[in-house]
């Protein structure tokens, strides 16, 4: 006898607002759902993306391990010109300007009003704090080194300032900002570039006069009557004539440059990079002067767009 056919009629759901439908889908008695899902449904998809997830970390975590075994913690895998750095050093001053307003170059204070030059003086501190013996936690690879002399294998060279040789520059100085009739020091460091030698200037290779001050020359050509010549050298003047007639005599110290014992930069512990203070013994006050500093190596270029190898700041003094 053939099946009869049974026609099945289904009753419509129950018209529901939109409150009791997201009841219904947090949790439904009749299905024992919750979010639209089972127990079983929630822990088959869980357990997925657990070990989705913990496959996908351990190959990271893989990648990332093969990764470091091609680096140096100490030596970066690309130097000088095959860098981003690139081979030519750049020139820093300190102390900087208030990071309120980062773009400014400007060293502005009046020498009488202790509280004004108190920002200055407290940022030449800490900048130098590293240059103290209980501040450097790899002092022990710090040695003495005499000029020109390099330092043995491994071994970084002091930057000792002796009150003999860096005064005014000194804390208990004031830097020289608060000397009511001569001028601040600012300090000077040439940036770090792994590997990089200076080749020094003597008489063979000088520029022309059209591109290094006559001054600067002599300066070289007797240092090297006395074989002393091995420095990335330094100067500092006003950009535009009225600069160069107020910004008075300089004091370079300890010496006009940088020598020859700090370089290379191998990354070395305790590593410091050498410094030249600049003093301005005589600035016309009241006056912003616009100042350029060089550093002076036949492997350095000059771009004052970019400031290549050179710095640009501002100084006024009330």
């Amino acid at each position: 006898m053939a099946d009869k056919k049974v026609n099945e009629f289904y009753t419509r759901p129950p018209t529901l607002t939109k409150w009791e439908g997201f009841r219904l889908f947090l949790w439904n008695p009749e299905t024992k759902q919750f979010l639209g899902r089972t127990g079983a449904s929630w822990g088959k998809i869980l357990l997925f993306y657990l070990i989705f997830y913990a496959v996908l970390i351990g190959f990271f975590a893989a990648m990332l391990a093969v990764f470091y075994q091609t680096l140096d913690s100490k030596k970066p895998k690309w130097e000088l010109d095959n860098g981003l750095i690139g081979n030519n050093p750049g020139l820093g001053f300190r102390p900087m300007p208030p990071e309120s307003n980062v773009e400014s170059t400007l060293i502005w204070y009046k020498s009488s009003d202790k509280g004004n030059v108190h920002y200055w003086q407290s940022e030449l501190k800490k900048f130098l704090k590293t240059y103290h013996k209980e501040n450097n936690p790899n002092y022990n690879n710090v040695e003495q080194c005499s000029m020109f002399v390099s330092p043995t294998p491994g071994k970084v060279c002091d930057v000792k300032m002796t009150p003999q040789k860096w005064h005014p520059c000194l804390e208990e100085a004031g830097f020289g900002f608060e000397d009511e009739k001569g001028g601040p020091c600012i300090f000077l460091k040439l940036n770090k570039i792994y590997n990089w030698n200076p080749e020094y200037y003597n008489s063979t290779n000088l520029p022309d006069a059209s591109i290094m001050s006559e001054y600067i020359r002599k300066d070289i050509l007797e240092a090297e009557s006395r074989n002393e010549h091995q420095m990335v050298w330094v100067t500092c003047e006003g950009e535009n004539p009225a600069d160069k007639e107020n910004i008075g005599p300089l004091r370079y110290i300890p010496q006009r440059g940088f020598s020859s014992q700090y370089f290379p930069f191998k990354n070395q512990d305790g590593y410091l990079s050498p410094l030249v203070a600049v003093h301005f013994e005589s600035p016309k006050r009241g006056i912003l002067i616009n100042i350029e500093c060089k550093a002076w190596a036949k492997n350095i270029i000059h771009d004052r767009v970019d400031r290549r190898g050179s710095v640009h700041f501002e100084l006024m003094v009330d």
